[in-house]
């Protein structure tokens, strides 16, 4: 079979993977998913031609956009994961012992569907009975709950469409106003080889709002660029003064104690990006 899926990544970028078989397609209410068993990356998701996760390469993405957070926070109990409908940042979440309800909020159902189809090894933890799986729209969600959780998690496809919203800074302000007072939120915010300007708004906007701001970073083989960034927001806890020598064994494949520490070590081209005015150092903050 001589079958390829190719991603636009920009406008002068593709990404081409080939197919063994296309297992799902559908048009839902708000996006195209497909779901394709590739040579490459074994089954992989993706909304309106873009790919959003792989059964090879998950594990980096999901590991890095949790545990940071959840191992900044010193005792998070309730958790929020706005986007995420595979399931792969809510089994993250539930290796932290002291987390009493993760709840996943996705706007599309069928997201959900399909990855529990097609995706068990990503999705089985949304079974759990600490998960709240809430089917609405993350904005609305955000806005009607006020200092409630400890760590929200946007896990967010591309800033267009349905998920343009979750990048702007009114959102954010809502993801503070919806945290309790030592709560912290991280999200992904995308290439600084292709999206250059948008983590730079996106950090500015962010250390207007959170007494800290950091920017972190993990190496997703699948995404534009390979090299992906993560912004976290917190009200009181700083992810690069953790006691990394007491943190547990997750049972990670790409997260580590020395990798919590080493994500934060920006190149200078990064540091750019996101540098305060006046200068900041190597990640961010106040």
């Amino acid at each position: 079979m001589n079958c390829w899926f190719t991603e636009l990544q920009t406008p002068d970028l593709k990404i081409s993977c080939r197919v063994k078989k296309i297992l799902h397609e559908e048009k839902t209410p708000f996006q195209h998913l497909a779901v394709y068993d590739t040579v490459q990356f074994g089954r992989m998701l993706t909304l309106d031609d873009v790919i959003q996760t792989t059964v090879k390469d998950e594990f980096v993405y999901h590991e890095m956009i949790t545990h940071v957070a959840l191992n900044t926070h010193p005792h998070p109990r309730r958790v929020l994961v706005i986007g995420g409908g595979d399931g792969g940042s809510i089994r993250e979440v539930l290796k932290h012992g002291s987390v009493e309800e993760a709840v996943l909020v996705e706007i599309d159902e069928r997201v959900i569907a399909v990855a529990r189809e097609y995706l068990p090894e990503i999705s089985f933890a949304l079974d759990d009975p600490r998960v709240k799986v809430v089917i609405d729209d993350g904005i609305k969600h955000v806005g009607e709950k006020k200092g409630f959780y400890d760590v929200i998690i946007v896990d967010s496809t591309d800033p267009v469409g349905p998920a343009i919203g979750l990048f702007g800074k009114e959102f954010y302000q809502s993801v503070y106003d919806a945290l309790t007072e030592d709560g912290l939120f991280v999200a992904q915010t995308e290439s600084p080889f292709f999206n250059a300007e948008l983590i730079s708004r996106i950090t500015r906007d962010i250390r207007d709002i959170f007494p800290i701001a950091k920017v972190f970073l993990a190496c997703i083989p699948t995404y534009p660029g390979g090299l992906w960034c993560f912004t976290m927001g917190s009200k009181k806890h700083d992810p690069e003064k953790v006691e990394v020598e007491k943190l547990p064994d997750l049972q990670t494949r790409y997260y580590s104690p020395s990798i919590h520490k080493a994500s934060f070590i920006l190149p200078p081209f990064v540091q750019e990006l996101v540098r305060e005015e006046g200068g900041q150092g190597s990640g961010g903050g106040r």
